[in-house]
């Protein structure tokens, strides 16, 4: 089974870099494009990487797509996917590329088809940057893309795990329930501490935010990279897997106090046998090739 057409819900980042690479990497044919923003699509029209794009609802395209792939905040995904179930043909497979999973299959549970498969996935990819212009076809190259299928049994799993890995991705199989913990240990819960420590650097009285910006050094310049990320995504991301992140927070804070404890009582080989462990990992994340690539970017 190939995807010859497709259709992608929401044009920004995610939707874009796919609509890019769809064709050139993945042998699809037609792609469409759909986006409640007017402005967005006019933006895609003027980017020319759709076949057709439609403001709104997409029933016409979502009837002749052989894949449709919801790129909506999580908080829209179920009903995005509510919306267009019913008027997609059979034998069609309706995925999405969100970073929250279980809350998700639950909500579209009631609105499944026997005849239409549905498999949730998540490409670990994205910038700080959002909208159809920061698009990229390289974004997926070498990363990974999990995908959690409500039938382990699929049919459809096979294709869908071609096209990712034919966009460049790496494809893991995983429950929705150990993705959303495994997501909120690795992305969401940092996500949180960089938004919470920008916010409290900007805010200390007795630093000025000219000061903060001027003397920014690298590490606090990798806090912000992450804190400019997309603000109404990712207040989504935490109320939806709020469960898995305060389990998260919790350990964090434990661990936090713990450290804290070995600095007020200079306790030194406490810190250095934490750092050794940590940076091991910073080590292991550089030889899997998993360490962020700049793209070709200058910044």
């Amino acid at each position: 089974m190939a995807f010859k057409t497709i259709l992608i819900i929401g044009s920004g980042l995610i939707g874009s870099s796919v609509a890019r690479a769809a064709r050139a990497k993945a042998g699809v044919e037609t792609v469409w494009m759909a986006d409640r923003s007017a402005v967005v699509i006019g933006t895609v029209d003027r980017l020319g990487i759709a076949d057709g794009t439609v403001e709104g609802a997409a029933h016409h395209y979502a009837s002749q797509a052989d894949l449709v792939l919801l790129c909506v905040p999580p908080a829209k995904i179920a009903e995005v996917a509510a919306d267009v179930l019913p008027v997609m043909k059979a034998g069609a497979v309706l995925s999405d590329v969100g970073s929250i999973k279980a809350s998700v299959i639950e909500a579209v549970r009631p609105y499944l088809r026997d005849d239409v498969s549905v498999i949730p996935g998540h490409p670990i990819a994205g910038t700080e940057f959002s909208g159809p212009e920061a698009g990229f076809a390289e974004l997926f190259e070498n990363r990974w893309c999990v995908l959690t299928p409500i039938d382990a049994d699929d049919p459809a799993l096979p294709a869908l795990t071609a096209f990712w890995e034919a966009l460049g991705s790496r494809v893991a199989v995983m429950d929705a329930a150990r993705h959303d913990t495994v997501l909120a240990t690795t992305s969401h819960v940092p996500h949180l501490i960089a938004y919470t420590l920008v916010g409290t650097a900007v805010d200390m009285e007795q630093v000025t935010g000219d000061e903060v910006v001027k003397f920014s050094a690298g590490g606090f310049r990798d806090f912000t990279r992450i804190a400019a990320s997309d603000p109404v995504m990712w207040r989504d991301v935490f109320l939806s897997n709020r469960d898995a992140t305060l389990e998260v927070v919790d350990r964090f804070i434990e661990d936090l106090t713990a450290l804290k404890r070995a600095i007020r009582w200079s306790d030194g080989e406490t810190l250095l046998d934490h750092f050794a462990k940590t940076r091991d990992i910073r080590r292991r994340i550089v030889e899997s090739g998993q360490d962020e690539p700049n793209f070709g970017r200058d910044d």
